[in-house]
């Protein structure tokens, strides 16, 4: 006799009624009209922000110890895909804080968690990370901005860019700067928490081409002053805390691309049902069925990859590999299936009347941020043992 199959494909019946809830709820409240709102007005998405605090999806990812509800990887996973099938930015907006609040779930005093994650999930305060400078994204070596103690307090100088989120309302900028300019950047560098309403901060919103609403900004530091209890993790171990929450982060931001692919097939599938060429739909032309044939096996795949890592982390394993797989084809998979469905629209994917041509444009930074497809190639042929120069 055979033995019985041991995989599993299934999600568990919370986990569905997690998934149907989120779904629900962004349903009710962020319609095509809402997103194209926010996108054309460059808006923050404040009432979704505040249906996650009220529902406890801002709760779900932290320790039950600090009043969280403990989800797990894959609660997570599955939140950041049903937010991304609205929109980049609304995952974005509720990733940044979760991200950050993690991070001081595994670095910071347990003063400071006390403090912080009530506040984070009561929605008093928002998070957001800020790391690049003009001549340092990748290359964190080249970071210039700095920060020196004077007595009871820290004093940060220097730039910023592309600071996504930080101009939010009651937003609290945790920011990597150099501590130790003699050392290495792995040595030398420390994560501070700074209200973005400081004395000495100036924040420039950009005019981005994608993901509008949340923002991103530019940032100029004169001398901004600090209480001590503001530096999380030590005096420069800035570096642990950015690889400590790497893995989860880059697997959940996959989730996220996947949730937006699916928004990108629904749309495409739909117009060539509907749209009409010759006297029949355009789907039913070869070139198109093959085409979106195409699409649906690899969003399929980018999806598996991703369920995948996010497995694997959960279970407690080393998933770094497979994390980094997952983000590399998700996001090369969201620039392509977005270029494809404005294709398939053709001069209406063009029209900014249309959704399609939004979907586009929020799918184009994907190879770029949260590690660039580049840096994805590099670390995945290192894992292999191939040892690439950058």
């Amino acid at each position: 006799m055979p033995e019985e199959a041991s995989l599993n494909f299934e999600f568990s019946e919370s986990q569905r009624i997690l998934r149907d809830s989120v779904r629900a709820q962004m349903d009710a409240i962020a319609t095509p009209e809402y997103c194209r709102r926010l996108d054309r007005e460059q808006l923050y998405p404040y009432e979704l922000y505040d249906q996650w605090v009220q529902t406890g999806l801002l709760q779900m990812p932290f320790p039950e110890e600090y009043g969280g509800l403990g989800g797990s990887v894959i609660d997570i996973t599955l939140i950041a895909e049903e937010l991304g099938r609205k929109s980049f930015d609304f995952f974005t907006a509720y990733s940044n804080c979760v991200f950050c609040g993690l991070n001081l779930v595994r670095n910071g005093t347990e003063e400071q968690k006390r403090y912080w994650i009530p506040k984070i999930m009561a929605g008093e305060v928002k998070m957001s990370v800020s790391m690049s400078e003009p001549d340092a994204g990748s290359d964190v070596g080249a970071m210039r901005t700095t920060a020196h103690r004077d007595g009871n307090e820290w004093v940060i100088s220097g730039q910023k860019l592309w600071a996504t989120g930080a101009g939010a309302k009651n937003n609290v900028i945790n920011v990597y700067v150099k501590t130790d300019g003699k050392a290495d950047y792995r040595n030398g560098i420390s994560l501070f928490l700074v209200d973005n309403d400081t004395k000495g901060l100036t924040l420039r919103k950009l005019d981005m081409l994608g993901r509008r609403g949340v923002g991103t900004y530019e940032m100029f530091f004169d001398n901004v002053r600090i209480p001590a209890d503001r530096l999380i993790g030590g005096e420069n171990q800035g570096w642990k805390c950015v690889l400590s929450g790497l893995q989860i982060e880059r697997m959940v931001v996959a989730a996220g691309y996947c949730g937006n692919l699916e928004a990108i097939m629904d749309l495409a599938l739909s117009y060539a049902k509907e749209r009409k060429q010759f006297g029949r739909p355009i789907g039913t032309n070869q070139a198109i069925a093959h085409m979106l044939a195409d699409m649906q096996t690899s969003v399929e795949a980018a999806r598996m990859l991703t369920l995948r890592a996010a497995w694997k982390l959960a279970t407690g394993q080393d998933a770094l590999r497979e994390i980094s797989m997952a983000k590399l084809f998700a996001s090369e998979t969201h620039v392509q299936i977005a270029s494809q469905g404005m294709q398939i629209f053709g001069a209406y994917g063009y029209n900014m009347e249309y959704d399609m041509q939004r979907l586009f444009r929020d799918a184009r930074a994907s190879t770029i941020g949260a590690g660039s497809s580049q840096m994805q190639r590099n670390l995945i042929a290192n894992l292999m043992g191939l040892k690439v120069r950058s």
